[in-house]
């Protein structure tokens, strides 16, 4: 039976960390670091050091396949660990070993870090490397491969970890309503018609379930409704926010006559009680990724999956990709292993052996037909239908440095308007506005 993911869904970094970053950043551009072999000799003993930033069981599935790349390959010995306490400190970590140089040459890394990391000027650029054949670069699905390649310029490293929104219900709940199930072709008509009829208060069930914490739960629950009405998040040139749109204004209406008029919307103000009150039979729908399938296994719901509702026929979702990003440390020999130990780590054959047996989706949608994933498909339902949403993930989130003050600033006029407090237009001006001071580098 797998276990929770480690990583259970993106986050961003609290602003103490990115402001670490930030100020190392102009320290370390320009510097060149390392100083071993110019020369590859793929012969020659090589130690990676490698941080993993899991724990338990996905950490000693990983330190297995690390012991498997070194009998394949006498010469190279991994250092593996987990880096850090939690995954959630290795941006602390990382920032502190850029300025003692002793960073390693792999690390596991949130997506939303990636554009930090890569100004760091400690990032190899592997944009050759994963052009190769070999690789299937293609094979990963586009937010990916996006989240890989922040600024556009460099390829920093591989996918580790996807995942994505999809529609999870109740079918106790539909049934004793006299609901047919979601299906792939609900639109978001269809879904506030279901989410209506749901809806009892005498019993304090509600049809849908919405964070309004203001994190970053608030606010990637909302980019897929950004999308799918043709908005955008940034400018094209990433220096301006974007979601004050018609779009925008359009997607966060929805949201607010549901919760405000409909009344059919339980307002979650932790990020993870709407989980459990869905699993409990309270809550007829929730949009949520493959961390929850775990939780409603073991609660013994009774439920399905689906994709997201579509506009326009337009099913689009948001991803959290998590990178193995790569670190240069000017040694030939170093560079050419770390990445030919990460394109084999994120191989099908071993990609099985870490995400599908721990339970996340597969990197690559050829996986889905393996014996590996049909037998997690049995423990955990729906898993198969999420896999498939992959490939709805048009968009990445933004991985600009300010991308945290930008959710922040978003993440609390939604919460503020989903609570009844302002309208979506100034909502979102208030927003843009915040977010474009911190794009500036001048947000509090």
């Amino acid at each position: 039976m797998p276990r929770i993911p480690i990583h259970r869904r993106p986050t961003v970094r609290v602003a103490a960390a990115v402001a670490t970053v930030g100020a190392l950043i102009a320290a370390l551009t320009g510097c060149s670091g390392g100083g071993g072999s110019s020369t590859l000799d793929t012969k020659a003993d090589v130690t990676l050091t490698w941080w993993t930033g899991q724990a338990d069981q996905a950490e000693t599935i990983l330190e297995g396949l690390a012991k498997q790349y070194e009998q394949l390959h006498p010469n190279v010995t991994i250092d593996v660990s987990s880096g850090a306490p939690s995954t959630e400190d290795l941006l602390q970590k990382l920032s502190a070993s850029f300025a003692g140089g002793n960073y390693p040459d792999i690390s596991y890394a949130f997506g939303s870090w990636s554009s930090q990391l890569e100004a760091s000027n400690r990032t190899l650029d592997i944009t050759k490397q994963v052009s190769a054949a070999d690789v299937d670069w293609n094979g990963f699905s586009g937010a990916a491969r996006q989240t890989a390649r922040p600024t556009g310029k460099k390829t920093i490293g591989f996918p580790a970890v996807v995942d994505n929104l999809s529609l999870i219900y109740n079918k106790k709940l539909f049934d004793a309503a006299g609901l047919s199930y979601p299906t792939d072709r609900w639109t978001w008509d269809d879904f506030r018609a279901a989410a209506k009829k749901l809806t009892n208060r005498a019993t304090d069930t509600y049809g849908y379930g919405y964070s309004v914490s203001g994190s970053e739960e608030t606010t990637w629950q909302f980019w897929p409704h950004l999308w799918q009405h043709g908005g955008e998040v940034l400018s094209s040139d990433g220096k301006k926010a974007a979601f004050d749109s018609a779009a925008g204004v359009e997607a966060l209406t929805f949201l607010r006559d549901m919760a405000i008029d409909d009344k059919s919307v339980y307002l979650d103000q932790t990020d993870t009680k709407f989980g459990q009150l869905f699993a409990g039979g309270h809550i007829g729908m929730i949009t949520s990724g493959p961390w929850q399938l775990y939780d409603l296994k073991t609660a013994k719901t009774d439920y399905g999956v689906t994709v997201l509702p579509g506009t326009n026929g337009n099913h689009e979702t948001v991803s959290g990709p998590d990178l193995w990003t790569l670190f240069d440390h000017k040694d030939a020999n170093r560079a050419h292993w770390a990445v030919e130990f990460t394109k084999w780590l994120t191989d099908p054959a071993q990609d099985e052996r870490w995400n599908v047996a721990y339970g996340n989706l597969p990197l690559r949608s050829s996986e889905t037909s393996s014996a590996a994933f049909q037998a997690q498909v049995k423990a955990l339902p729906g898993l198969e239908v999420m896999a498939a949403n992959s490939a709805n993930a048009k968009h990445a989130r933004p991985t600009v440095p300010a991308y945290n003050k930008l959710s922040e600033a978003i993440g609390d006029q939604i919460s503020a308007v989903l609570q009844g407090q302002g309208t979506p237009e100034a909502g979102l001006r208030a927003a843009a506005a915040k977010a474009d001071q911190a794009l500036e580098g001048n947000g509090p």
